[in-house]
């Protein structure tokens, strides 16, 4: 099959009820004006209530997925999501090198929405050494960025040290996201604040600190998905980092008020 419009490769876990993985990855490509091209490294077993459990992929049968693919239509971006295993790490660091894939953006995804583990403990010291340099983009979360640096984040200076030691490490450009910040400010006694959603860009020595609205409506699963494989959409079309992370902002925000203008329909 061929198109005009640019490739965009999501290497993820499977999320059968839809709602996080490729699933979420394939609709933003394909809402950003991409063509969707998927490999999974994962196959789990989940719903929004819960996590039951995970049957992984292997380097050969991943390998087999990605190279027919690339052959046939080189991704003009890749997005990489959950990588349970220090194997699966490995393998997808050495298509990085070997098979000329664009550099990715990497989100490390380390539990699923509804708290199931994504990684297995001894890959996150892989990950950290084999695909932090290579990633053109690092987006975690804030619990996904303390345990790659080991630091505590309660605030926006925290998150400019953590993405700095992201970039010590090897990243090229660090995007943590913000949003568990907002929520941990009710456990701080800070109801009566006015909250906002924050999420902070280092790419170049560059700090960019993006600021909207906190909308009270209950967590969007797979919202980490989105905004990673809409900034590789963006990122695809030729648009600058910064356009694409605020593009992929406002894309979470209209799915948040779209997903609580339901839930206010149902009542």
């Amino acid at each position: 099959m061929t198109s005009d419009l640019p490739v965009v490769l999501t290497i993820a876990g499977f999320d059968p009820s839809g709602g996080a993985g490729v699933v979420a990855d394939v609709r933003t490509i394909v809402q950003f004006g991409c063509r969707p091209a998927a490999a999974i490294t994962s196959l789990t077993f989940q719903n929004a209530d819960g996590f039951f459990g995970a049957s992984h992929e292997t380097a050969e049968s991943l390998r087999a997925q990605i190279v027919p693919v690339i052959e046939e239509s080189p991704p003009a971006a890749v997005k990489v999501g959950m990588l349970p295993t220090a194997e699966l790490i490995l393998e997808v660091a050495d298509l990085i090198r070997n098979k000329r894939l664009p550099a990715p953006v990497l989100d490390p995804v380390l539990k699923s929405s509804s708290g199931g583990e994504l990684m297995e403990p001894e890959a996150i010291p892989v990950l950290t050494r084999e695909l932090l340099a290579l990633a053109r983009l690092v987006t975690p979360n804030v619990p996904e960025a303390e345990a790659l640096t080991g630091l505590s984040i309660e605030n926006e200076d925290d998150m400019r040290r953590a993405a700095g030691k992201l970039c010590e490490i090897g990243a090229r450009a660090v995007l943590i996201k913000g949003g568990h910040l907002g929520e941990r400010a009710d456990v701080r006694h800070q109801k009566s604040a006015p909250r906002s959603s924050t999420d902070l860009l280092t790419e170049d020595g560059e700090v960019t600190v993006f600021t909207g609205e906190w909308i009270e409506a209950p967590p969007i699963r797979g919202s980490g998905c989105m905004m990673s494989s809409a900034i590789a959409a963006c990122l695809a079309q030729g648009v600058t980092m910064k356009d694409a992370v605020q593009r992929a902002k406002e894309h979470i925000a209209g799915a948040i008020r779209e997903q609580l203008s339901h839930i206010i329909t149902q009542i």
